[in-house]
């Protein structure tokens, strides 16, 4: 009897959630808004296959670790296990010795043999697709390996450039590959068929543009031109080489769905890492388009883990973390998460930061954070598709309203090291605010007014439903099961001592 209670208590929260209706914006075609983007570096992630090679080295940072794609398909549950809906790879065409990055293609052509076969990337998109999960490639269009075939081509030596960008730590393969010259027609004829080759050949659903502040703009627009004649629906995603670059002309490219906003990150970091700072400064960078153009992201394999740079401030995993992903997830724009965020993953920056996943060291905690934040994401459409208005700020908390076709719904993000109240009005008094995170609720006072108190480092997802007052009846009906419970107890009690 006491477990079908527990159990009904437990479906109370996901009760609440069906009488909130699901609604899309039909103006939005794409669903990459939608999306949760888990991002790969394929070698240093999962190992499949546990093939030896002479290349393969765990203890050098700088070379093949031993991941591989059949490491990455069987790790697909997991990933959607805590709301992972793409998964995007890096490069994993042919490169050179120690190429373990992607960076040094040798063949535009070929999967690295380091990383399994042709198959192999087949079956990972197939598995993927049984899931409803999608598989993205990172398409490098600005650089090959000075070792490749084709830098020898006589007739292709009008192709290269030399570098002229100064590396930092961990673009340091920068040094051993030329540029693509892309306003050559050649180039571009040939980088354009190696789309649509790997388009033809294997069924993903999307290229993540690497650098794509270095190349011609006019390029890019070919490109992504061409490629979304092919397929409407695939997703043409677009990110920096060095997370410092102007993205003005990228943004530009209307065939391009979303770009890295690089200096939103940078500012999360510089929030989120440590307390009392103001979740209201965010605010400042959702600049474009309302946001949804934006990829969100906290740390990728050129920076300091995320993880690391809040624990240098003693900062709690799964509380730090709860927080970022509030903003992540609950704001117009598409979540990417780097590899081992979950587990979490420490790095003070490069080679760190590109460690393989420890997947042992797992916090099952952490992991309902995602779980729980990417649940509320998928249940309302709201918190993907709705205009967002920022309604109240006390010091480190802000409160921002989500609304969609005259639905709405509060998000509240407390990164005060104290205790914070914001009071908003405008909600008829016959309603009231109940929380999804935490099971508050908020009521309005005699004025009309909703207070609402947020403890320190918290968040919480208010839904707007009818004020129903306290359920006497079913608190009546729980009171008298729990006597009944205990006077069972005291019974059985007496008689075992009887018969003792």
């Amino acid at each position: 009897m006491m477990k079908k209670i527990f159990i009904s208590l437990f479906a109370i929260p996901f009760l609440l959630f069906a009488t909130f209706p699901a609604q899309v914006n039909a103006e939005n075609e794409s669903t990459l808004p939608e999306e949760i983007i888990y991002d790969i570096l394929v070698d240093r992630f999962n190992n499949g296959s546990q093939a030896p090679s002479d290349q393969v080295d765990i203890h050098d940072p700088f070379t093949y670790n031993g991941g591989d794609i059949q490491g990455v398909t069987m790790k697909l549950d997991s990933l959607q296990e805590f709301g992972i809906t793409v998964v995007s790879l890096s490069p994993i065409m042919e490169n050179a010795k120690k190429g373990y990055h992607g960076y040094w293609i040798e063949d535009f052509y070929s999967v690295e043999e380091e990383f399994g076969t042709m198959d192999d990337l087949k079956e990972l998109v197939e598995e993927a697709h049984k899931k409803d999960m999608k598989v993205i490639l990172e398409f490098v269009t600005n650089y090959v390996a000075k070792t490749s075939p084709i830098v020898d081509d006589a007739d292709k030596q009008d192709w290269f450039l030399e570098n002229e960008i100064e590396p930092i730590d961990s673009t340091q393969w920068l040094n051993d590959v030329y540029v693509l010259d892309q306003h050559n027609q050649n180039v571009e004829d040939y980088l354009i068929d190696v789309a649509l080759y790997w388009m033809d050949e294997v069924d993903i659903d999307g290229f993540k543009l690497h650098a794509a502040d270095q190349s011609s703009p006019t390029f890019l627009k070919n490109l992504t031109q061409e490629i979304k004649e092919k397929d409407p629906n695939f997703y043409v995603l677009a990110t920096t080489l060095q997370g410092n670059e102007d993205v003005a002309d990228v943004l530009q490219i209307d065939t391009i769905d979303a770009v890295a906003n690089e200096k939103l990150s940078t500012e999360m970091n510089h929030v989120f890492t440590k307390a009392d700072e103001p979740v209201s400064k965010l605010f400042d960078h959702k600049e474009r388009e309302k946001g949804y153009r934006d990829l969100l992201f906290v740390d990728n394999i050129n920076t300091a883990r995320f993880s690391n740079n809040f624990a240098d401030n003693g900062r709690n995993a799964v509380t730090t973390w709860t927080l970022a992903l509030a903003y992540m997830y609950l704001t117009p724009g598409v979540p990417i998460i780097y590899q081992g965020s979950e587990v979490p993953m420490y790095g003070p920056g490069y080679p760190e930061n590109q460690y393989i996943v420890d997947f042992t060291s797992a916090d099952p905690d952490l992991e309902k954070v995602f779980d729980r934040l990417a649940s509320l994401r998928d249940q309302f459409p709201v918190l993907v598709y709705g205009d967002i208005e920022q309604v109240a700020v006390d010091g480190g908390l802000s409160l921002f309203k989500r609304t969609l076709d005259d639905k709405s719904i509060y998000v509240a993000i407390n990164n005060d090291s104290e205790s914070r109240v914001v009071t908003i009005s405008g909600i008829d008094s016959d309603l009231q605010l109940k929380g999804l995170l935490h099971d508050d609720t908020v009521r309005g006072n005699e004025n009309g007014e909703f207070l609402i108190g947020m403890e320190r480092e918290s968040a919480e997802v208010f839904i707007i439903q009818p004020n129903v007052g306290f359920n006497w009846g079913f608190i009546g009906f729980v009171a008298g099961v729990f006597i009944v419970f205990v006077g069972a107890i005291v019974l059985l009690s007496r008689k075992q001592k009887k018969r003792q």
